[in-house]
């Protein structure tokens, strides 16, 4: 496995949070999102370690289980540093 640069660890993480955070808006309205906090941390020393969390807070009213659906962005963005990975 590659070492990664600084630049590269930086493009990666805002990717993996970026598509965690597509997911969840191609789930529900914006509107349904009382609070959302996506974080991506990279360290790099043997392999790349990925840690991503994401925690979801939705309207009352909304149908959807945010904890779910948090469950469902996280697999997102570890799909992408992934995908990073073998390119």
């Amino acid at each position: 496995m590659r070492k990664l640069t600084e630049n590269e660890l930086d493009e990666l993480s805002t990717r993996a949070a970026q598509a965690a955070q597509d997911h969840i808006l191609s789930m529900v309205s914006k509107k349904e999102v009382i609070d959302m906090d996506i974080n991506v941390e990279l360290t790099f020393n043997k392999g790349l370690d990925v840690d991503v969390t994401v925690e979801l807070f939705l309207d009352d009213l909304s149908k959807v289980n945010p904890e779910k659906l948090a469950d469902e962005a996280v697999e997102q963005a570890l799909l992408i540093t992934d995908r990073f990975m073998e390119d």
